[in-house]
């Protein structure tokens, strides 16, 4: 099972090896998609983390138990219906084919290939793609 995970460290957390205790103490895959962290002030990490549901549930009980914000989101990216003329532009550029064209020439969107670069969001030149974190 794989999730996508936004999580928000206080300022005496930024220094523990948080990735490292789910990788070790729960054997999950974890890429990070982004990472800002200021060592004694706070942090935020966007992970893609992969693993057996049952770890994966315990990791997360782990985090706010350490007091880490943890918050699971379902896509990285919204796209308004209403904005988009479906031009294609943001499917050229997104090279894990999270974006596609259907047979009607319609833009679609899958949300668990997305790994959240935003290039999408440069490319749509009417801007109907935002991003959610």
């Amino acid at each position: 099972m794989k999730k996508l995970l936004l999580l928000s460290f206080p300022s005496n957390l930024t220094g523990e090896p948080i990735t490292y205790t789910l990788i070790k103490n729960y054997d999950l895959k974890i890429n990070i998609l982004r990472a800002s962290i200021d060592y004694n002030i706070e942090g935020s990490l966007f992970l893609q983390v992969e693993g057996l549901e049952e770890k994966l549930d315990l990791s997360i009980k782990y985090l706010k138990i350490k007091g880490v914000k943890v918050k699971v989101i379902n896509t990285a990216i919204t796209i308004d219906e209403d904005k988009c003329v479906n031009c294609g532009a943001c499917t050229a550029i997104c090279e894990v084919g999270a974006l596609t064209m259907d047979e009607s020439w319609k833009v679609t969107f899958k949300k668990h290939r997305c790994l959240d670069c935003k290039l999408c969001i440069k490319a749509c030149p009417v801007r109907a793609i935002t991003s959610i974190v």
